[in-house]
């Protein structure tokens, strides 16, 4: 009997101490690090976590979120992505593509969900969208890929456009993506392109002194400076004011006086890195997940702001519109 038992034990110790890859341990509350250039929850954050609470998470019950938002201040992301790697988060879920960056300086063990991020591929954070090989993977926004339609917008509502501006924000790892990809398209069209790369909003009215020195006849603006920087009703009345129509794939820009938005529907994008996290906390591998890129584009123009503008939009860009803010 007293060996029987002696087996008997030693079974239920080995059972004890085995976990399933990626399985929590017992009484242990999984951790998410939620890394945000914003200074407070948005309405795509907002979005992700009412996607965790449909999948059945609810915060400090059976999940726990470690909030770090930096509130516009890049250079803070990096001490923020080494503190979450330091209360050793089950998963990193970051937004935008300076906090991704954050994030991978930070581990390269820890998984990590982009809830958005520019270009995935060319920011070097996957090897492929479909099989991203490391500990990174999420949703891409396709943002600098779209540089060419942004800028045939542009030069169906600007007849004989022949100068277009760009501002874009060094601080984002992304902004030379952006800078390049819109550059290339202005050449293949004959345009002049005008980049102004600047390291802080108050360089904003600056760079528009030098759009009008250059004499440039439309602008493209970064999304950084919308989405996050929150510089979109700022950037659209001194684009208003110096006669520039201008175009942006920062959700907001329409809305807050710009002309123009085109660019992914991002809410979709945000709700489906819930699903990640939950696959993750399953036990699933970042580098066997895809990235995901939206399927769905929208285009928002302020009539508005045309009329500011003294232009019309030709109904052919009208008829393209999602939304038309009047």
């Amino acid at each position: 009997m007293s060996k029987k038992m002696a087996v008997l034990l030693m079974v239920l110790a080995l059972l004890a101490s085995f976990h399933p890859a990626g399985a929590q341990g017992a009484g242990r509350m999984p951790r998410i690090g939620l890394l945000s250039i914003n200074p407070a929850p948005m309405r795509q954050e907002r979005a992700f976590l009412d996607a965790l609470r449909g999948l059945g998470y609810v915060e400090g019950k059976n999940i726990y979120i470690e909030y770090r938002w930096a509130a516009g201040k890049l250079d803070r992301l990096p001490a923020m992505a080494e503190e979450l790697v330091r209360l050793k988060v089950d998963v990193i879920v970051a937004r935008a593509t300076p906090s991704v960056q954050a994030a991978k300086n930070a581990t390269k063990t820890i998984p990590i969900v982009m809830s958005l991020a520019a270009d995935p591929l060319g920011s070097g954070f996957v090897a492929s969208l479909a099989r991203p090989g490391g500990n990174i993977t999420g949703m891409s926004a396709m943002m600098p890929e779209l540089a060419g339609k942004r800028l045939e917008l542009l030069r169906e509502i600007v007849p004989g456009l022949s100068r277009v501006a760009f501002l874009a924000y060094d601080k984002d790892p992304a902004h030379r993506l952006f800078v390049k990809q819109a550059r290339e398209a202005a050449e293949r069209v004959g345009i002049r392109f005008q980049p102004l790369v600047i390291g802080s909003t108050g360089e904003i009215e600056g760079a528009f002194a030098a759009m009008a020195r250059e004499r440039a006849e439309a602008l493209i603006v970064h999304p950084l400076f919308i989405n996050n920087l929150r510089q979109g009703p700022k950037i659209a009345d001194l684009a208003v004011r110096n006669r520039l129509p201008a175009v942006s794939d920062g959700a907001p820009f329409a809305d807050t006086g710009g002309l123009l938005f085109y660019g992914a529907d991002t809410f979709p994008l945000f709700k489906r890195a819930a699903v990640y996290v939950d696959k993750i906390l399953k036990g699933a591998k970042p580098a066997d997940l895809p990235v995901e890129q939206p399927t769905r584009f929208e285009l928002v123009i302020n009539l508005k702001t045309a009329k500011a503008l003294g232009i019309t939009i030709p109904p052919e860009v009208l008829f393209q519109a999602d939304r038309v803010i009047r």
